[in-house]
């Protein structure tokens, strides 16, 4: 996992240090929403699929594939988590989750931090 960073630090290096820092940040995101697409399990063959936490406040559910007619579909969910509840966002919609969903959801942040951790952080302080 050293290796990994070092080449996202050195893949970016050249930039100064704005550019640098937010570079840095989006290829640690991009990183993580690959670990994070497999919390469910693994991606079917044709698929893509990311799962990261963007920000305190709000997730990401990402997920592409080619139908049966061979078009290419997509659909992003993005979770707010607010002192009110969880809000579900699809298409500009927006819901309270079902307590369900909030627990499948738990269960996945969990996942998450725990994959995250191991396979890209883990060792490194």
């Amino acid at each position: 996992m050293k290796t990994i960073l070092k080449n996202l630090i050195n893949s970016t290096r050249q930039k100064n240090n704005g550019e640098y820092h937010q570079e840095f940040q989006r290829n640690l995101i991009r990183k993580e929403a690959v670990i994070g697409g497999k919390v469910f399990g693994s991606v079917p063959e044709g698929h893509r699929r990311e799962f990261f936490c963007l920000d305190e406040h709000t997730w990401v559910w990402h997920e592409e594939w080619v139908n049966k007619k061979g078009e290419w579909q997509s659909m992003t969910t993005r979770y707010e988590v607010r002192p009110t509840g969880l809000i579900k966002v699809q298409n500009g919609n927006y819901r309270n989750v079902s307590e369900e969903e909030a627990k499948r959801f738990k269960v996945a942040t969990d996942r998450y931090f725990e994959r995250v951790n191991k396979q890209l952080y883990e060792g490194i302080a």
